[in-house]
């Protein structure tokens, strides 16, 4: 039993040391001192700006990209229009106001009790270039809205990109703070842990309405990189009086 012991506590002590061994030599490192509040945060308001929705009719809302392929040449923007399908075209270009391609993508929706969402529209745009910033419009008429993003650098040891990481964001005051903060940092894409809204803490209606604020919430800086979803426990909808579970809202949302 000794032995055992004194091998495992061995085996312990090697493996930390191989850790620090390679953290010392690789350039990963603490970027920031930010620590996130500790004290409690209430959700913000639906009437708060952060969570406004968009002027003009059936106006896209809730905007937000993700990485369309492997190899960093493709993305899939997504949106929603609340009073009507609409167009599912995305035009863009590599200069401004000036949309030389277009793609078109698909349109759904669902319902959660007697929710009923708005039309999420998923369009991938492929064949990008490398480290070229594009400039995108969805929508119609004086509704429509402009956005951009930038690709990555070719896929190379050598080549730098910074990533956010990112887990239970939910929409808090606190959520505010987090948020800008890594706006504020030079991420260029997130990759996001899981525990999204928090929507799943209210019920019947009121649960898509949170998921629908928190699209508004996260679109300042989802609408111009990708964030890379996964999901967690949050995820999990509970129909009332119904004993099944659900990540449709997720997984209609959050290609």
């Amino acid at each position: 039993m000794a032995f055992g012991l004194w091998f495992t506590l061995f085996e312990l002590l090697l493996k930390l040391f191989l850790i620090l061994a390679f953290v010392k030599k690789g350039s990963a490192g603490i970027t920031s001192t930010f620590t996130r509040t500790k004290w409690q945060s209430f959700d913000i308001p639906l009437d708060h700006k952060v969570l406004a929705i968009p002027n003009g009719y059936n106006a896209p809302q809730q905007v937000h990209i993700t990485q369309g392929d492997y190899d960093g040449k493709a993305v899939m923007i997504s949106w929603v229009t609340a009073d009507k399908p609409g167009s599912s075209r995305v035009q863009y270009g590599t200069s401004e106001k000036k949309y030389d391609f277009k793609a078109d993508g698909t349109v759904a929706n669902y319902t959660f009790y007697n929710y009923k969402s708005g039309y999420t529209h998923h369009c991938l745009v492929d064949g990008l270039e490398y480290e070229t910033k594009y400039y995108y419009k969805i929508g119609e008429g004086h509704s429509s809205r402009e956005f951009w993003f930038q690709t990555p650098p070719k896929i190379d040891p050598d080549s730098p990109f910074t990533f956010g990481i990112i887990g239970d964001l939910g929409q808090t005051y606190n959520s505010l703070s987090t948020l800008e903060h890594y706006m504020q940092s030079g991420g260029q894409t997130v990759l996001f842990l899981g525990d999204l809204s928090y929507a799943d803490r209210y019920q019947y209606n009121d649960v898509g309405i949170r998921w629908d604020s928190w699209g508004r919430f996260i679109e300042r800086s989802a609408a111009y990189q990708p964030w890379i979803w996964s999901a967690g426990n949050h995820e999990i909808e509970y129909m009332p009086d119904v004993v099944i579970l659900q990540l449709c809202i997720l997984n209609l949302l959050y290609v």
